[in-house]
């Protein structure tokens, strides 16, 4: 069977065609070229549709959340220390290119290049900033308090799960000497293990809903905080989403460290993960009604090559906005800061 064929359109519409094939850079191409175009850019949008309604899915699940463990958290906010607390530009000596800062992710990564064993038998002098899901697994592999004293923990998200990272007994053995970078939305059950653990809290606003303006629950907890102990309110980070990202923004905006370091930040999934694991990252199952092997679940789920470290990784919807949101962020930041992604695979590679 011949891949030719012939169909009939009017010669208005032809000039249209040729008009838009010009205007999109195809003048000179053949009609596949653009075709191939055309589709992929429809595919495209649909899957940053897809996307953004996951995200936005996600977002309005939490709210409830985030308004009622704020209210919770709010006569500790008012007694408790501002993340704003722990900046070193206020000591007289601070120079910035002295300060760096080590994020500790839990991506796979960590485990199948020892990262953590590497740390914990070096003799690094800077910051250790750990997500609050990689803490436990951090000290038990020796990257400790005791060895590396300018050590945080950060915890930002709302949810009741997050609880079990402070829930043990080597979180209780060093929590009097860790800093606790907290957001105002944490869960009441989390902050207090924490605390009990021995961690000292410092809070700061995580930036939700700013694009709602002055009704935004961003402008109303940061009112509501000022009006008391807190006189010029709390700092705010962007999130990107996830701890890991926003642990990059707590190294170089609250600690003002000029040069941060990744590990275990790999967003994104091992080729080798089960599909079932991968279709149901995030607090709900995604609903995908379309063949694994037709191009759009390819868009939404694509496998991108790292060349840096030469392997493979797959991103979901989640993993593709946390990761391009991070590589944005990355390359907004000041130009003092350098960030270095030494994850060893996944999706966070280039230079930004």
């Amino acid at each position: 069977m011949s891949d030719d064929f012939e169909f009939s359109i009017r010669e208005s519409t032809f000039a249209k065609m040729l008009l838009l094939k010009k205007e999109a850079g195809f003048e000179n191409k053949g009609w596949d070229e653009w075709f191939d175009h055309i589709f992929a850019s429809s595919i495209t949008k649909s899957t940053q549709d897809e996307i953004e309604k996951t995200m936005e899915k996600l977002h309005y699940e939490s709210f409830d959340d985030w308004v009622q463990n704020f209210a919770m958290n709010l006569n500790n906010i008012w007694n408790e220390s501002s993340a704003r607390e722990l900046d070193p530009t206020k000591d007289p000596n601070y120079k910035k290119e002295e300060h760096s800062a080590i994020v500790i992710g839990r991506g796979p990564s960590l485990k199948k290049h020892k990262h953590l064993e590497l740390i914990a038998n070096s003799d690094y002098k800077g910051s250790i900033v750990c997500c609050d899901g990689a803490l436990i697994n951090a000290l038990n592999a020796g990257v400790t308090p005791e060895k590396f004293p300018k050590f945080y923990v950060v915890t930002i998200d709302p949810y009741d799960s997050v609880k079990k990272f402070y829930d043990h007994q080597i979180v209780d053995k060093y929590g009097s000497k860790i800093k606790g970078v907290f957001s105002t939305v944490v869960q009441l059950t989390t902050v207090e293990r924490a605390r009990q653990a021995g961690i000292k809290i410092h809070w700061l606003h995580p930036l939700i809903d700013n694009k709602e303006g002055r009704k935004s629950f961003n402008q109303i907890s940061a009112l509501m905080v000022r009006a008391n102990n807190h006189p010029h309110g709390l700092p705010a980070i962007q999130t990107g989403g996830n701890v890991g990202t926003s642990s990059w923004f707590v190294s170089w905006q609250i600690l003002k460290c000029s040069t941060v370091a990744l590990i275990g930040i790999n967003h994104g999934w091992n080729e080798d993960d089960p599909w079932e694991l991968i279709i149901s990252h995030g607090r709900s199952k995604l609903t995908i009604d379309v063949d694994k092997e037709s191009p759009a679940f390819q868009k939404l789920f694509p496998k991108i090559y790292n060349p840096e470290f030469d392997c493979t990784c797959i991103l979901d919807p989640l993993f593709q906005f946390y990761s391009s949101a991070l590589k944005e962020f990355i390359s907004r930041s000041p130009s003092w800061v350098t960030t270095i992604n030494a994850t060893e695979g996944g999706s966070i590679f280039g230079r930004e």
